[in-house]
Protein backbone atom coordinates (compact mmCIF):
# COMPACT_ATOMS: atom_id res chain seq x y z
CA UNK A 1 0.00 0.00 0.00
CA UNK A 2 1.25 3.42 -0.95
CA UNK A 3 -0.25 5.98 1.37
CA UNK A 4 -0.19 9.34 3.06
CA UNK A 5 -2.87 8.63 5.64
CA UNK A 6 -3.19 12.02 7.22
CA UNK A 7 -3.82 13.94 4.01
CA UNK A 8 -6.43 11.71 2.37
CA UNK A 9 -9.88 13.31 2.37
CA UNK A 10 -11.81 10.86 0.19
CA UNK A 11 -11.50 7.15 -0.61
CA UNK A 12 -12.98 5.58 -3.75
CA UNK A 13 -13.86 1.90 -3.26
CA UNK A 14 -14.18 -0.63 -6.09
CA UNK A 15 -15.48 -4.16 -5.51
CA UNK A 16 -14.48 -6.35 -8.45
CA UNK A 17 -15.17 -9.90 -9.62
CA UNK A 18 -13.63 -11.55 -12.70
CA UNK A 19 -13.40 -8.41 -14.84
CA UNK A 20 -9.72 -7.34 -14.81
CA UNK A 21 -9.90 -5.73 -18.26
CA UNK A 22 -12.90 -3.65 -17.24
CA UNK A 23 -11.29 -2.82 -13.91
CA UNK A 24 -8.35 -1.37 -15.83
CA UNK A 25 -10.69 1.12 -17.48
CA UNK A 26 -12.24 2.03 -14.12
CA UNK A 27 -8.89 2.59 -12.44
CA UNK A 28 -7.56 4.71 -15.30
CA UNK A 29 -10.59 6.99 -15.04
CA UNK A 30 -9.97 7.41 -11.31
CA UNK A 31 -6.25 8.17 -11.28
CA UNK A 32 -6.90 10.79 -13.97
CA UNK A 33 -9.31 12.73 -11.73
CA UNK A 34 -8.10 16.27 -10.99
CA UNK A 35 -9.03 17.49 -7.50
CA UNK A 36 -7.88 20.05 -4.95
CA UNK A 37 -7.85 17.39 -2.22
CA UNK A 38 -6.01 14.10 -1.77
CA UNK A 39 -7.86 10.86 -2.40
CA UNK A 40 -7.11 7.16 -2.19
CA UNK A 41 -8.33 4.09 -4.05
CA UNK A 42 -9.35 0.77 -2.45
CA UNK A 43 -9.93 -2.34 -4.58
CA UNK A 44 -11.46 -5.55 -3.18
CA UNK A 45 -11.35 -8.62 -5.43
CA UNK A 46 -14.08 -11.14 -4.60
CA UNK A 47 -12.53 -13.98 -6.61
CA UNK A 48 -10.22 -15.58 -4.06
CA UNK A 49 -9.43 -18.56 -6.30
CA UNK A 50 -8.10 -16.41 -9.13
CA UNK A 51 -7.75 -12.77 -8.04
CA UNK A 52 -6.67 -11.43 -11.42
CA UNK A 53 -8.25 -8.08 -10.65
CA UNK A 54 -6.20 -7.68 -7.48
CA UNK A 55 -3.01 -8.60 -9.32
CA UNK A 56 -3.67 -6.03 -12.02
CA UNK A 57 -4.72 -3.33 -9.55
CA UNK A 58 -1.54 -3.69 -7.48
CA UNK A 59 0.68 -3.42 -10.54
CA UNK A 60 -1.22 -0.47 -11.98
CA UNK A 61 -1.64 1.53 -8.79
CA UNK A 62 1.97 1.00 -7.70
CA UNK A 63 3.03 3.53 -10.33
CA UNK A 64 -0.09 5.73 -10.40
CA UNK A 65 0.96 8.14 -7.68
CA UNK A 66 -2.19 7.73 -5.57
CA UNK A 67 -2.52 6.20 -2.10
CA UNK A 68 -4.12 2.78 -2.48
CA UNK A 69 -5.05 -0.51 -0.87
CA UNK A 70 -5.76 -3.76 -2.74
CA UNK A 71 -7.34 -6.73 -0.96
CA UNK A 72 -8.98 -10.08 -1.66
CA UNK A 73 -12.23 -11.02 0.09
CA UNK A 74 -12.39 -14.80 0.39
CA UNK A 75 -16.09 -15.00 1.24
CA UNK A 76 -18.03 -14.93 -1.99
CA UNK A 77 -20.77 -12.34 -2.15
CA UNK A 78 -21.16 -8.78 -3.32
CA UNK A 79 -22.10 -7.44 0.11
CA UNK A 80 -19.10 -9.11 1.73
CA UNK A 81 -16.83 -7.36 -0.78
CA UNK A 82 -18.48 -3.96 -0.32
CA UNK A 83 -18.42 -4.18 3.47
CA UNK A 84 -14.76 -5.17 3.37
CA UNK A 85 -13.95 -2.27 1.06
CA UNK A 86 -15.61 0.37 3.23
CA UNK A 87 -14.31 -1.11 6.48
CA UNK A 88 -10.71 -1.35 5.30
CA UNK A 89 -10.89 2.12 3.74
CA UNK A 90 -11.96 3.71 7.02
CA UNK A 91 -9.29 1.83 8.96
CA UNK A 92 -6.44 2.54 6.53
CA UNK A 93 -7.33 6.21 6.02
CA UNK A 94 -8.68 7.37 9.38
CA UNK A 95 -8.90 11.04 8.41
CA UNK A 96 -10.92 10.42 5.24
CA UNK A 97 -14.34 12.02 5.58
CA UNK A 98 -15.88 10.76 2.35
CA UNK A 99 -16.22 7.15 1.17
CA UNK A 100 -17.27 6.63 -2.44
CA UNK A 101 -18.05 3.65 -4.62
CA UNK A 102 -17.83 2.92 -8.31
CA UNK A 103 -18.37 -0.47 -9.96
CA UNK A 104 -15.87 -2.31 -12.12
CA UNK A 105 -18.09 -1.96 -15.20
CA UNK A 106 -18.04 1.83 -14.88
CA UNK A 107 -15.72 4.75 -15.48
CA UNK A 108 -15.71 8.18 -13.90
CA UNK A 109 -16.03 11.09 -16.30
CA UNK A 110 -13.64 14.03 -15.87
CA UNK A 111 -14.55 16.14 -12.85
CA UNK A 112 -16.67 13.43 -11.24
CA UNK A 113 -14.83 13.22 -7.94
CA UNK A 114 -14.50 16.96 -7.44
CA UNK A 115 -18.19 17.53 -8.20
CA UNK A 116 -19.60 14.85 -5.91
CA UNK A 117 -17.31 15.73 -2.98
CA UNK A 118 -17.96 19.43 -3.58
CA UNK A 119 -21.71 18.86 -3.32
CA UNK A 120 -21.28 16.93 -0.07
CA UNK A 121 -19.22 19.76 1.42
CA UNK A 122 -21.39 22.60 0.16
CA UNK A 123 -24.70 21.04 1.21
CA UNK A 124 -23.46 19.21 4.33
CA UNK A 125 -24.91 16.10 2.73
CA UNK A 126 -24.50 12.67 4.29
CA UNK A 127 -25.06 10.83 1.01
CA UNK A 128 -24.69 12.00 -2.58
CA UNK A 129 -25.60 10.16 -5.77
CA UNK A 130 -25.10 11.05 -9.40
CA UNK A 131 -26.16 10.06 -12.93
CA UNK A 132 -25.10 6.78 -14.50
CA UNK A 133 -25.05 7.07 -18.29
CA UNK A 134 -25.24 3.75 -20.11
CA UNK A 135 -23.05 2.93 -23.08
CA UNK A 136 -24.19 -0.21 -24.89
CA UNK A 137 -21.41 -2.34 -26.32
CA UNK A 138 -23.65 -3.59 -29.14
CA UNK A 139 -26.33 -1.78 -31.16
CA UNK A 140 -29.69 -1.94 -29.37
CA UNK A 141 -33.25 -1.01 -30.27
CA UNK A 142 -35.23 1.76 -28.65
CA UNK A 143 -37.14 -0.95 -26.79
CA UNK A 144 -33.95 -1.44 -24.78
CA UNK A 145 -32.88 2.18 -24.42
CA UNK A 146 -36.36 3.15 -23.20
CA UNK A 147 -36.49 0.38 -20.60
CA UNK A 148 -36.94 1.62 -17.04
CA UNK A 149 -34.03 -0.50 -15.83
CA UNK A 150 -31.75 1.90 -17.69
CA UNK A 151 -33.48 4.97 -16.32
CA UNK A 152 -31.91 7.29 -13.76
CA UNK A 153 -32.88 10.16 -11.51
CA UNK A 154 -33.09 13.30 -13.62
CA UNK A 155 -32.99 17.00 -12.98
CA UNK A 156 -30.66 19.50 -11.30
CA UNK A 157 -28.54 19.12 -8.20
CA UNK A 158 -30.91 19.07 -5.22
CA UNK A 159 -31.95 17.33 -2.01
CA UNK A 160 -33.78 14.03 -2.57
CA UNK A 161 -35.31 11.38 -0.31
CA UNK A 162 -33.05 8.49 -1.27
CA UNK A 163 -30.76 7.03 -3.90
CA UNK A 164 -31.13 3.35 -4.77
CA UNK A 165 -27.80 2.19 -6.21
CA UNK A 166 -24.19 2.20 -5.06
CA UNK A 167 -22.56 2.46 -8.49
CA UNK A 168 -22.13 6.22 -8.17
CA UNK A 169 -22.35 7.27 -4.57
CA UNK A 170 -20.64 9.16 -1.77
CA UNK A 171 -21.23 8.31 1.88
CA UNK A 172 -19.95 10.48 4.69
CA UNK A 173 -18.04 8.63 7.43
CA UNK A 174 -20.60 9.52 10.11
CA UNK A 175 -23.24 7.48 8.25
CA UNK A 176 -21.31 4.27 8.86
CA UNK A 177 -20.89 5.18 12.54
CA UNK A 178 -24.64 5.68 12.84
CA UNK A 179 -25.73 2.32 11.42
CA UNK A 180 -25.51 -1.20 12.78
CA UNK A 181 -23.23 -3.77 11.17
CA UNK A 182 -23.14 -5.32 8.69
CA UNK A 183 -23.41 -2.17 6.60
CA UNK A 184 -24.70 -3.96 3.51
CA UNK A 185 -27.01 -6.81 4.53
CA UNK A 186 -25.37 -10.08 3.45
CA UNK A 187 -28.78 -11.61 2.77
CA UNK A 188 -28.54 -9.69 -0.51
CA UNK A 189 -25.13 -11.15 -1.43
CA UNK A 190 -26.32 -13.04 -4.50
CA UNK A 191 -29.65 -11.41 -5.34
CA UNK A 192 -28.53 -7.80 -5.52
CA UNK A 193 -30.39 -5.08 -3.68
CA UNK A 194 -28.04 -4.70 -0.74
CA UNK A 195 -27.43 -1.12 -1.79
CA UNK A 196 -31.12 -0.29 -1.99
CA UNK A 197 -31.71 -1.77 1.48
CA UNK A 198 -28.73 0.17 2.85
CA UNK A 199 -29.99 3.49 1.49
CA UNK A 200 -33.49 2.69 2.76
CA UNK A 201 -32.01 2.35 6.26
CA UNK A 202 -30.15 5.62 5.76
CA UNK A 203 -33.38 7.40 4.85
CA UNK A 204 -35.20 5.97 7.85
CA UNK A 205 -32.30 7.02 10.09
CA UNK A 206 -32.68 10.62 8.90
CA UNK A 207 -29.47 11.03 6.92
CA UNK A 208 -29.49 13.84 4.36
CA UNK A 209 -29.25 12.78 0.71
CA UNK A 210 -28.42 14.92 -2.31
CA UNK A 211 -28.39 14.40 -6.04
CA UNK A 212 -25.41 15.86 -7.93
CA UNK A 213 -26.29 16.22 -11.60
CA UNK A 214 -22.69 17.08 -12.52
CA UNK A 215 -21.08 13.94 -11.01
CA UNK A 216 -21.44 11.61 -14.00
CA UNK A 217 -20.41 7.96 -14.28
CA UNK A 218 -20.49 5.92 -17.49
CA UNK A 219 -21.57 2.28 -17.27
CA UNK A 220 -20.71 -0.19 -20.03
CA UNK A 221 -23.50 -2.64 -20.80
CA UNK A 222 -22.40 -5.88 -22.51
CA UNK A 223 -24.42 -7.83 -25.05
CA UNK A 224 -25.67 -10.44 -22.58
CA UNK A 225 -27.38 -7.75 -20.50
CA UNK A 226 -29.58 -6.32 -23.23
CA UNK A 227 -31.50 -9.43 -24.27
CA UNK A 228 -35.23 -9.54 -23.64
CA UNK A 229 -34.77 -12.59 -21.42
CA UNK A 230 -32.18 -10.86 -19.23
CA UNK A 231 -34.20 -7.66 -18.87
CA UNK A 232 -37.44 -9.46 -18.07
CA UNK A 233 -35.68 -11.62 -15.49
CA UNK A 234 -34.12 -8.54 -13.95
CA UNK A 235 -37.54 -6.87 -13.73
CA UNK A 236 -38.80 -9.88 -11.78
CA UNK A 237 -35.72 -9.71 -9.55
CA UNK A 238 -36.34 -6.02 -8.88
CA UNK A 239 -39.79 -6.91 -7.60
CA UNK A 240 -38.45 -9.67 -5.37
CA UNK A 241 -35.86 -7.28 -3.89
CA UNK A 242 -38.55 -4.68 -3.22
CA UNK A 243 -40.62 -7.29 -1.42
CA UNK A 244 -37.73 -8.48 0.77
CA UNK A 245 -36.84 -4.89 1.72
CA UNK A 246 -40.47 -4.19 2.60
CA UNK A 247 -40.55 -7.28 4.83
CA UNK A 248 -37.33 -6.23 6.59
CA UNK A 249 -38.61 -2.73 7.31
CA UNK A 250 -42.29 -3.48 7.95
CA UNK A 251 -43.30 -5.67 10.88
CA UNK A 252 -46.75 -6.33 9.42
CA UNK A 253 -46.72 -9.24 6.96
CA UNK A 254 -50.40 -8.58 6.25
CA UNK A 255 -49.64 -5.03 5.16
CA UNK A 256 -46.86 -6.17 2.84
CA UNK A 257 -49.06 -8.85 1.28
CA UNK A 258 -51.78 -6.26 0.76
CA UNK A 259 -49.20 -4.10 -0.98
CA UNK A 260 -48.42 -7.07 -3.25
CA UNK A 261 -52.07 -7.32 -4.26
CA UNK A 262 -52.33 -3.60 -4.94
CA UNK A 263 -49.06 -3.75 -6.85
CA UNK A 264 -50.42 -6.36 -9.26
CA UNK A 265 -53.31 -4.12 -10.21
CA UNK A 266 -51.22 -0.97 -10.43
CA UNK A 267 -48.47 -2.79 -12.33
CA UNK A 268 -50.96 -4.01 -14.92
CA UNK A 269 -52.30 -0.50 -15.44
CA UNK A 270 -48.82 1.01 -15.69
CA UNK A 271 -47.75 -1.62 -18.20
CA UNK A 272 -50.77 -0.89 -20.37
CA UNK A 273 -50.09 2.84 -20.18
CA UNK A 274 -46.44 2.32 -21.09
CA UNK A 275 -47.37 0.18 -24.07
CA UNK A 276 -49.76 2.86 -25.34
CA UNK A 277 -46.97 5.41 -24.95
CA UNK A 278 -44.03 3.43 -26.39
CA UNK A 279 -45.71 0.76 -28.55
CA UNK A 280 -42.93 -1.54 -27.30
CA UNK A 281 -43.70 -4.68 -25.31
CA UNK A 282 -40.31 -5.00 -23.61
CA UNK A 283 -40.26 -1.70 -21.71
CA UNK A 284 -44.01 -1.94 -21.14
CA UNK A 285 -43.61 -5.31 -19.41
CA UNK A 286 -41.45 -3.89 -16.61
CA UNK A 287 -44.10 -2.65 -14.12
CA UNK A 288 -46.13 -5.86 -14.36
CA UNK A 289 -43.04 -8.06 -14.01
CA UNK A 290 -41.90 -6.10 -10.96
CA UNK A 291 -45.30 -6.78 -9.40
CA UNK A 292 -45.08 -10.47 -10.30
CA UNK A 293 -41.60 -10.58 -8.79
CA UNK A 294 -43.00 -9.34 -5.49
CA UNK A 295 -45.60 -12.09 -5.52
CA UNK A 296 -43.07 -14.81 -6.37
CA UNK A 297 -40.79 -13.64 -3.56
CA UNK A 298 -43.67 -13.87 -1.09
CA UNK A 299 -43.98 -17.53 -2.14
CA UNK A 300 -40.30 -18.16 -1.49
CA UNK A 301 -38.90 -17.84 -5.01
CA UNK A 302 -35.82 -15.64 -4.66
CA UNK A 303 -33.32 -15.38 -7.55
CA UNK A 304 -29.57 -15.48 -6.92
CA UNK A 305 -28.01 -14.28 -10.21
CA UNK A 306 -24.69 -13.27 -8.64
CA UNK A 307 -23.81 -16.65 -7.15
CA UNK A 308 -20.76 -17.95 -9.05
CA UNK A 309 -20.86 -21.56 -10.21
CA UNK A 310 -17.26 -22.15 -9.12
Amino acid sequence: MQQSKGSVEAVVCIPTFRRPAWLARTLTSLVDQVTDFAFAIVVVDNDAANPAGAVYAREFLATAGRPFLVLTEERQGNCYAINRAFGEAMAAFPDAEFLLMIDDDEMALPGWLGEIVGTAKRESADIVGGPVVREFEVPVSDAVTRHQLFDSIKGPTRAIDQIHGSGNCLIRRRVFAGLASPLFDVRFNFSGGGDMEFFTRCRKAGFRTFWCAEAVIREFVPQERVSARFLMTRSLRTGSINYVIDRIHNASATRVLAKNALSLGAGSLRSMALFLKTRRLLPASHPLLVSLGRTLASLGFLPAPYRASN
